[in-house]
C-alpha cells in the first residue's frame, strides 16, 4: 500500500498580505523618523543620521530659506529650555509666545558677505549669522518702529554678559517715567543689569569705526515682541538665541543692517 501525504499549502488572503507589507514599510519608516530626530539643530549624537542627509542637492537657484533640520516640538522645546550655569534666572520660553516663523533654525542663504557675518533684515525681522556654503543660522528679531530704523555697516566693538542698561536722553526726555526705575550708576543714570533689565542675557555693541552707533543686538524680556517692529532701534532677540549668538560672535565681527523697503523708498524720494 502506498501512502501519499500532501504539504498543505499555507494561504493567506491578497488583502492580508497587502496589510503585513504596508505594516512593515510603516515600521521602517517610523525607525528612520525616530533616529533622524534624535538630531536637533546642529547636534546629531553618534549613529544617528540627520533627516537631511542624503537629501538631493538644493536649487541654488529659487530654493527658499529651508530649514536644515527638521524642528519639531521636542528640539524646539530643547533648545528652547531654562538655561542654567548662569548669575540669573533664564526660564524656558513659551513656545506659543512666539510665531514659530521666528524661531531659530538653519537655513539656505546665498550671499556674498564672509562667514561670521550679521547680516540683519529689518523688513523680515530676521538676523543671519552667515555660515558659508550657503547657509546661515537664522534667528527671528524684534527692530525699531517707525521713524527709529537704522541702517548701515557696523562691527562689534565689544560685548557684555547681563549687561547695564544706559537710556539716551533722548528716550528720558520722551518716557519720563523711565527715571522711576533708573539709579545712578558708575556710567550715569541706568538700570544694572538682571532678569528685569530690558537689554536681557547678553549685548553686542555696534559701532562704525571709533563712534558708538548707540544701537545694541541683545536679549529682551518681552519675548511676544519678537517679529515685531516695537524697539527705539536696536534689535531685540529672545534670551536664548542672544547668548548663542554671543557665543558665536567674536568681537569685531562685521554688521550688516539693511534697510526696510519703506525708509529706502522714503531715502530715495527726498527732495
Amino acid at each position: 500500500m502506498t501512502i501519499v501525504l500532501r504539504q498543505r499549502r499555507l494561504s493567506l488572503p491578497r488583502a492580508s498580505m497587502t496589510l503585513c507589507i504596508a505594516a512593515i514599510a510603516a515600521l521602517g519608516a517610523e525607525r528612520a523618523s525616530a533616529q533622524a530626530q534624535t538630531c536637533f539643530l546642529f547636534f546629531c549624537p553618534p549613529g544617528a543620521q540627520p533627516g537631511w542627509q542624503g537629501a538631493p542637492a538644493p536649487d541654488r537657484q529659487g530654493e527658499p530659506n529651508r530649514p536644515s533640520f527638521s524642528g519639531g516640538d521636542f528640539s524646539y522645546s530643547t533648545i528652547y529650555a531654562a538655561r542654567s550655569g548662569e548669575p540669573f534666572p533664564v526660564p524656558a520660553l513659551r513656545l506659543s509666545e512666539v510665531d514659530p516663523t521666528y524661531l531659530r533654525k538653519s537655513v539656505y542663504y546665498p550671499t556674498d558677505e564672509p562667514p561670521g557675518t550679521i547680516v540683519i533684515d529689518p523688513q523680515a525681522h530676521f538676523l543671519y549669522l552667515v555660515e558659508g556654503g550657503g547657509r546661515a543660522i537664522r534667528y527671528g528679531v524684534g527692530v525699531g518702529r517707525s521713524g527709529f530704523e537704522w541702517s548701515g555697516v557696523a562691527t562689534v566693538h565689544n560685548k557684555q554678559e547681563w549687561p547695564d542698561w544706559y537710556p539716551p536722553k533722548e528716550m528720558l526726555d520722551r518716557q519720563p517715567e523711565l527715571r522711576k526705575v533708573m539709579s545712578e550708576l558708575q556710567s550715569g543714570i541706568g538700570m544694572h543689569g538682571g532678569p528685569g533689565n530690558p537689554l536681557g542675557a547678553r549685548a553686542l555693541y555696534l559701532w562704525q569705526g571709533n563712534k558708538d552707533t548707540l544701537y545694541r543686538i541683545h536679549g529682551t524680556v518681552e519675548p511676544w515682541t519678537i517679529g515685531k517692529s516695537v524697539s527705539s532701534g536696536c534689535i531685540r532677540m529672545i534670551n536664548q538665541d542672544v547668548i548663542d549668538l554671543y557665543q558665536r560672535t567674536p568681537v569685531g565681527a562685521r554688521v550688516v543692517v539693511l534697510p526696510s523697503r519703506a525708509r529706502a523708498a522714503a531715502t530715495a524720494f527726498r527732495p
